[in-house]
Formats: C-alpha cells, sequence, structure tokens
C-alpha cells in the first residue's frame, strides 16, 4: 500500500480519488445528520427509531436494486469519465433537496423535512447506483495490472476516510451548517470530476435492455456462472448485509443501550470507517499486491468473535442518569468506554481485512469491458441483500429484540461468510492456472 501511494501524484487516478471521496464525504455527512436529528430531536421510541432508519437504509438501497444494471451497461458502453461528469451535476440538484429538507425540519415542519430528506436518500441511492460500478472499473482500464490491488485498496480506503470525516463533522456541526456544507461539497465535486482522464469504451457496443427486472437478470445470469465471481459476489452480499444492520442499529443503541448523546453516537459509527481503512492497508500489506482471499476467512470470523464482544459488553454498560445522555466526556471516562472503542474498531479492521481482495476480485476476473457489469451486478446482489437485511431488522424489532441481541444474528452472518470466502480461496487455488472467462452475452 505505501507503494500505492505513489498513485495519488498521477493524474490517472488523483482526480477519481478525489471525486469518489468527496462524494463519500457529502453522501454521509447528509445521511448522517437527518439520521441523528430525527433519532434525537424527532422520535422518542426506540422502535421508531430503528424503523426510520430501516427505511432510510432500505431507500438508499432500493435504486441499486432497480438500476444497477442499466449503470453497469451504460458505463461499459460509454466514456465512463462522461457519466463521472453527469452524475456530479446532478449531485448538486440533490444535495439542494436534501439541505432544503433539513431546514424545513429544523424550522418546525418535521414531517415535511423528513419527507424531503428521505426523497434525497432515494435520489442520493440513484446517484451511487451510476457511479459505484465507475470507480472500480476504471481502475483496469487506468491503472497496470500491478497496481490495481493497491488502487481498489486506495479507493477502499479513501472512502472510509471520508465516510469517518463527514460521519463525525454530522455529529458536531448545527443542521444550519450541514445543509451549507453539502451543497459546497458538491460543487467541489464537480470541479474534481471533470479532471477524470478520459475512459472510453473498451469492446463493441452494447444493445441497452432499460427494462431493470429483465436487465438485472441477464446481468446476474451472465456473470454469476463463472465459479470466482458468484463465490465473491455472494460473500460480499453477506458482509454488505452484516454492514446494514449494524447501520441500522447502532444509532438506537448508543442512545437507549450507551445512553450517549448524538455526538457519541456520529463518533461511534465514524469508528468503523476508520477500522475498515486500517484493514484496507494491512491486507494489502500481508498480500503483497496478490488478489487472493487467503486470509479471509479468519477475518471475517475475528470480526464475528469481536461483534459477540461488543454484545456483552453493552449489556454490562452503565447507563446514565434516568433523562440524560453522557456527552463525549462522560462517556469516554466510563470504565467501558475503551473496551467498547477498541472493540467496534476491531470488528472494522477485520471486515476490511475481509471485504477488500473480494472487491478486486471483481475488477481482474474478467475483461476490462466487462468490468463496470460485473460490478453492477455485485451491487444488484448486494442490494437485495441488505434490503432484506433491513425488512430482517425492522420485523425483529416489532418481535422485541433488543440490538444487543440483534448483533448474535450479525454474529451467526459473519460464520456464513467465512465458509463462502473459504469456498472462494480454494476455487482459486483449483483454478491457479487462471484462465480469464468472460460474461455471457
Amino acid at each position: 500500500m505505501l507503494n500505492a501511494l505513489g498513485l495519488l501524484k498521477q493524474r490517472r487516478f488523483l482526480p477519481l480519488f478525489t471525486t469518489q471521496f468527496l462524494g463519500a464525504f457529502n453522501d454521509n455527512l447528509f445521511k448522517t445528520s437527518m439520521v441523528l436529528f430525527a433519532t434525537y430531536a424527532v422520535f422518542n421510541d426506540p422502535k421508531m427509531e430503528a424503523n426510520f432508519n430501516a427505511l432510510a437504509t432500505g431507500l438508499g438501497i432500493l435504486p441499486f436494486f432497480l438500476l444497477s444494471a442499466l449503470a453497469g451497461q451504460l458505463a461499459d458502453s460509454e466514456d465512463k469519465a462522461r457519466i463521472i461528469r453527469i452524475v456530479k451535476t446532478v449531485e448538486i440538484g440533490i444535495m439542494l433537496l436534501g439541505a432544503t429538507g433539513l431546514m424545513v425540519a429544523r424550522a418546525g415542519h418535521p414531517s415535511l423535512g423528513i419527507g424531503l430528506m428521505l426523497g434525497a436518500v432515494l435520489c442520493l441511492g440513484v446517484h451511487s447506483t451510476f457511479f459505484g460500478p465507475i470507480k472500480y472499473a476504471i481502475l483496469p482500464q487506468h491503472l497496470k495490472p500491478c497496481d490495481v490491488l493497491g488502487g481498489t485498496g486506495l479507493v477502499e480506503a479513501g472512502t472510509y476516510l471520508a465516510i469517518l470525516l463527514g460521519t463525525v463533522t454530522a455529529g458536531w456541526i448545527p443542521i444550519e451548517g450541514a445543509a451549507a456544507s453539502v451543497l459546497i461539497v458538491a460543487v467541489i465535486g464537480w470541479f474534481s470530476g471533470r479532471q477524470v482522464p478520459p475512459a472510453p469504451r473498451e469492446g463493441p457496443p452494447l444493445k441497452l435492455d432499460y427494462n431493470p427486472f429483465t436487465a438485472s437478470w441477464r446481468l446476474i445470469s451472465a456473470t454469476l456462472h463463472i465459479p470466482r465471481l458468484f463465490l465473491a459476489i455472494v460473500a460480499i452480499s453477506f458482509f454488505w448485509t452484516i454492514g446494514a444492520v449494524l447501520i441500522i442499529v447502532f444509532p438506537p443503541l448508543v442512545k437507549n443501550v450507551l445512553t450517549a448523546d448524538e455526538r457519541v453516537a456520529s463518533f461511534v459509527i465514524a469508528v468503523f470507517s476508520v477500522g475498515v481503512a486500517i484493514g484496507s492497508v494491512v491486507i494489502n500489506s500481508m498480500l503483497k499486491g496478490r488478489i487472493s482471499a487467503k486470509f479471509s476467512p479468519a477475518s471475517v470470523i475475528a470480526m464475528g468473535g469481536f461483534v459477540v464482544l461488543f454484545s456483552f459488553l453493552a449489556r454490562n454498560w452503565t447507563p446514565a442518569p434516568a433523562g440524560h445522555y453522557y456527552d463525549w466526556a462522560g462517556f469516554i471516562h466510563q470504565p467501558g468506554a475503551i473496551p467498547v472503542l477498541a472493540t467496534l474498531l476491531a470488528i472494522a479492521i477485520t471486515g476490511g481485512m475481509f471485504v477488500v481482495p473480494l472487491y478486486a476480485f471483481l475488477t481482474t476476473t474478467v475483461e476490462k469491458d466487462q468490468t463496470a457489469r460485473t460490478v453492477a451486478a455485485n451491487n444488484v446482489v448486494n442490494s437485495g441483500a441488505m434490503t432484506i437485511g433491513s425488512i430482517l431488522v425492522i420485523g425483529i424489532t416489532a418481535m422485541g429484540v433488543t440490538p444487543e441481541d440483534m448483533l448474535f444474528l450479525v454474529a451467526a452472518m459473519c460464520l456464513v461468510s467465512a465458509w463462502l470466502a473459504q469456498k472462494l480461496h480454494r476455487a482459486c487455488d483449483d483454478d491457479a492456472a487462471g484462465c480469464l472467462p468472460t460474461l455471457r452475452s
């Protein structure tokens, strides 16, 4: 990864890195501001808070399920840099809608404001659906083969560092500051997106299928016949389902179990971003640039163990006096604060070590003119799995299951992910000679 840092000096990588960094920052600044405002200022019921977070998560995921196939086709048939410029222009309008929602809710009209904000979340999902395949698929086109894993790791690390900054910022600035910031960052991202070098279509032109259901089915069936891709995509889907459950349960857990305020909540969420970024760097160093699932099974098993440990730590937490929340100083002085934060960091580090090599499989197992569709197929399956996870959380919460108990479900899913990663590693060992399969037309 230290060698990969040299890519940040090159125009073939830096503008893309900057654009995706700003996009991830802005997305999480807005979404975290919305979630914290709703959790601490609108709702006063743990079930309502969890259901709102699940609804927001579901709305953000839905476009991935419906539009990823079209996004992948477009990215493989058009200049990827041109699509980036269009997407970043649209982001300015989306953030204007979201900022308006924040201000309307702040002015005392929470129902209308939340409606506008949820509309912005849905639009951001569309935005991310069309940008997502490009940020990975463009790497083999702009980078040397030996730089793809390092570039993928930098994109992952940068994304999660951006999530960190966006999440922490949301907890510390007022709603008015968040509304202004998301607009400013969107404009800066528009300028950086215009600096991405051209990445024209490679291969024959595609006939676009605009039907989201038939396009998705064809895309998935054309991709999942490749054993390594099938196993990588399913393993990544389990990982992001785990992530969806954690994202949904953590704000209510911090408020109602750890009894801490929104600044602590934003910091706790941000710890995940730091951990995944660290995990991205660590696994790249361990693999020395090779694309392999060798360490993925052990990484996700360790992740499951840390999730169980965190559940036990939450159960033994000393809550704040009734009607009060710990501020940052009060929280950090609690005897269990350091173990809680260290365990959260360990969950994220092991998660990053698990997922980064799997993303590298997506862009190196197929030809360059098929990478965007491969990432898009992954996004369709991921989004379906995450939607199921969101619905699962709503159903389990309705049954009275507490967030700390729900963490055991996460741990069980980690074991399934480990099994899938082990099968992927064995499949790669069996096919060490490695022909390069292609997507079925």
